[in-house]
């Protein structure tokens, strides 16, 4: 399960960061929705596996509530979940 939420951890914070840094200021810029019309829902769908992988891995991981709460705080910050992948998931 841990190998699974690192993968869905590493592939949501690569959909946040092309949503974020890529399809927002195309669609600003350049008045063209598609990117973010093809992104959020992947983007959408990664964030949540990531939010219900976290609660089923947090007791098996020995998390205590701080590291638990950095866990699902890391998903609404750019780059946030790599740095989880570095600091909690790596062996």
């Amino acid at each position: 399960m841990k190998n699974t939420f690192r993968v869905v951890s590493i592939l949501e914070g690569v959909s946040y960061i092309l949503l974020l840094f890529i399809a927002t200021p195309i669609k600003y810029l350049a008045q063209d929705e598609t990117y973010v019309k093809l992104l959020g829902m992947p983007h959408g769908l990664l964030f949540v596996a990531y939010l219900v992988l976290a609660f089923l891995i947090k007791d098996s991981l020995n998390w205590d509530r701080k590291t638990f709460l950095i866990v699902l705080a890391a998903s609404i910050i750019p780059f946030g979940t790599f740095y989880i992948d570095k600091k909690y998931l790596r062996n």
